[in-house]
């Protein structure tokens, strides 16, 4: 597997969500769900809007949108409109980083 680095976890505020553009993945959105972390491709699906702009309830983020609702921690759909999952990582943590684990 191949880390990607993504941002320092610092930069991700409890509850909230951060975009981050890197060389070798599409948009990523960095989720701190109390004090864990997750990340899935930053577009939505269904609407081609930043998930970033949108807004966490529990264990999910809408779509900022059309309101389309996606598991945070699987990508899978879970509100209409949408219906196709976004791309979720693995992630790993080191000395504060947050990196993508990604296939080679």
């Amino acid at each position: 597997m191949n880390k990607i680095f993504l941002c320092r976890a610092a930069e991700v505020a409890e509850d909230e969500i951060l975009r981050v553009e890197t060389d070798h993945l599409p948009p990523v959105a960095v989720y701190n769900l109390d004090g864990a972390y997750f990340a899935t491709d930053d577009t939505c699906t269904h609407g081609h809007a930043s998930l970033a702009e949108g807004y966490i309830d529990g264990g999910l983020v809408e779509c900022p949108l059309h309101g389309g609702l996606f598991d945070i921690r699987t990508g899978h759909p879970a509100g209409a409109p949408c219906t196709e999952p976004v791309a979720r990582y693995d992630l790993v943590i080191e000395d504060g980083a947050i990196y993508a684990l990604v296939e080679p």
